[in-house]
């Protein structure tokens, strides 16, 4: 008798540990990786706006748990997207004053698709107008021209350096002319631009976005974004934009969805970014706010 109560009391042990291990399992499976929390609370923006202000706290909370820098950070650039899109100044044709002189300020002009032929189009030659304003206002800060080829007919000519060659013909001393001309898209305009400053420019702390007028809160939000995710520590960033110049354009706009692919594609998962851009992402795929 006591033999079997004995092995009945061990089956019983063993079934215990092992509905345990198993539970443990399930929560390690739930668990969600970190890139998918990211977009999901990224979309649940762009597409619903300050509607999904619970689910992105939610959202928030639960990154924590799985990495407190990675929510640290993103805390900050979705508080960063909503000012950007309600709050900022556009400063139209011309910087403020009050900004340093120096080489500590870079100028970050954004690009704008060439001419099949490799020629400029007449929006970024008047984006290129708003810099060069810029490069008389402060005369001892750099310019950084972004944009790679667009040209459909001319495989050799760059955004960027059809930008540079315009503004040295225009008076701009070379010397303060940087080219990165490898992006196609404002994200890979953040990403490489700040790849260049680091390394060759390191006394570069201040940027000022110059742009259309319906791109300087995008440009902002990215550069921006860029900053606290590649700081050692959040809040540690070594550039901040301060500031920013536009061309009033007479039409243009940039939804908060693009807004979307582009912080996706600053996070790393470029393919879900061009999904956003080419409208072929599935915003049905993500549970429903209510």
């Amino acid at each position: 008798m006591k033999t079997r109560l004995f092995i009945r009391i061990l089956g019983l042990l063993v079934l215990f540990s092992l509905v345990c291990v198993c539970s443990g399992c399930v929560q390690r499976e739930e668990k969600r990786d970190r890139q998918k929390i990211i977009e999901e609370m990224v979309v649940d923006y762009g597409n619903y706006g300050s509607e999904a202000d619970d689910r992105i706290a939610s959202l928030l909370k639960e990154l924590r748990s799985a990495d407190p820098d990675a929510a640290d950070r993103w805390n900050r650039i979705m508080a960063l997207w909503k000012t950007t899109n309600t709050a900022l100044t556009v400063n139209e044709n011309v910087l403020p004053g009050g900004l340093p002189d120096t080489d500590e300020l870079c100028f970050v002009v954004l690009g704008f698709q060439l001419n099949p032929d490799g020629s400029m189009r007449d929006e970024l030659i008047a984006r290129l107008t708003v810099a060069l304003r810029c490069a008389e206002q402060y005369p001892n800060a750099l310019i950084i021209c972004t944009g790679g080829g667009t040209a459909a007919e001319d495989e050799t000519a760059t955004e960027a350096g059809r930008m540079a060659d315009w503004l040295i013909e225009n008076g701009v001393e070379p010397e303060r002319v940087i080219v990165e001309d490898k992006s196609i898209t404002t994200a890979q305009n953040a990403i490489y631009t700040y790849d260049i400053l680091t390394e060759r420019y390191p006394q570069v702390t201040q940027l000022a976005v110059v742009s259309s007028d319906y791109h300087i809160a995008t440009g902002t939000l990215l550069f921006e974004a860029e900053a606290i995710l590649r700081a050692e520590k959040a809040g540690k960033e070594t550039m901040h934009v301060v500031s920013n110049a536009a061309w009033k354009a007479p039409s243009g706009r940039l939804s908060t969805m693009f807004q979307a692919g582009a912080l996706i594609e600053l996070s790393g998962d470029v393919e879900t970014a061009f999904d956003i851009y080419y409208e072929t992402y599935d915003i049905h795929e993500l549970p429903p706010l209510h």
